[in-house]
């Protein structure tokens, strides 16, 4: 299918999906759609902590959110390598153990990951990924590529329609562990992933509980 085609059928699909949905939704359940997959997410990057996840189902989410709290999965070496990154859980220990063992007990059966840069311009903004967890992706990578970058260019050509306000708690409780434990921002962030990762919760969840004083650091001693 020609990009022309393909960007019309990209456009009906959202339009058909539920309006009451915000754009970002509709743009991701669209892409899974027309390349027939079992979910997907969008993750849109304004920085090392200003990360958006938009995804078709909790589990993706959560999987999704599993990779930010390790720094290791098929979207991280997407982001920073720039290229599209394919992972199938079943060899994927040999690159990303841990993310590897997580993804396959959260899904519980056979996942394949394509994780494709999103571009705006010249500039990479995100990820989408499209889970597999039936059958084979039935169309090429190029398409693959031209509907993320269609998606993000239309994401940063309307901003409004992405809300940054849920990932505050994790800058705020950056902040209060940078001053409780008198280190470096990047450090207090690992320190947090740290601590999601131990608890088998999300970076949010850990932030939350730091700003709501459920949990605090000390460097005495």
């Amino acid at each position: 299918m020609n990009p022309t085609e393909l960007l019309g059928l990209l456009v009906r699909t959202a339009a058909s999906a539920d309006a009451e949905l915000p754009l970002p939704a509709r743009l991701c359940r669209a892409c899974v759609e027309i390349l027939e997959g079992q979910g997907g997410t969008l993750m849109v990057a304004a920085g090392p902590v200003d990360r958006l996840v938009i995804s078709t189902s909790t589990t993706f989410a959560q999987i999704e959110a599993l990779q930010e709290v390790l720094g290791e999965g098929p979207v991280q070496q997407a982001l920073h390598e720039d290229r599209l990154v394919v992972a199938h859980v079943d060899d994927a220990p040999n690159r990303f153990p841990v993310f590897a063992q997580e993804a396959a007990r959260a899904i519980g059966g056979p996942l394949t990951v394509y994780a494709v840069p999103m571009h705006a311009g010249l500039q990479t903004v995100g990820v989408f990924s499209l889970y597999i967890t039936a059958g084979r992706l039935t169309r090429g990578t190029e398409d693959l590529q031209f509907l993320a970058d269609t998606v993000g260019t239309s994401l940063m050509g309307d901003l409004d329609a992405l809300d940054w306000s849920q990932k505050a708690p994790v800058h705020q409780a950056t902040g209060m562990v940078t001053a409780q434990l008198r280190i470096p921002p990047d450090d207090a962030l690992a320190v947090l992933r740290a601590h999601a990762f131990a608890r088998s919760t999300d970076l949010q969840s850990v932030a939350e509980d730091v700003l709501h004083r459920r949990m605090t650091f000390s460097n005495d001693g």
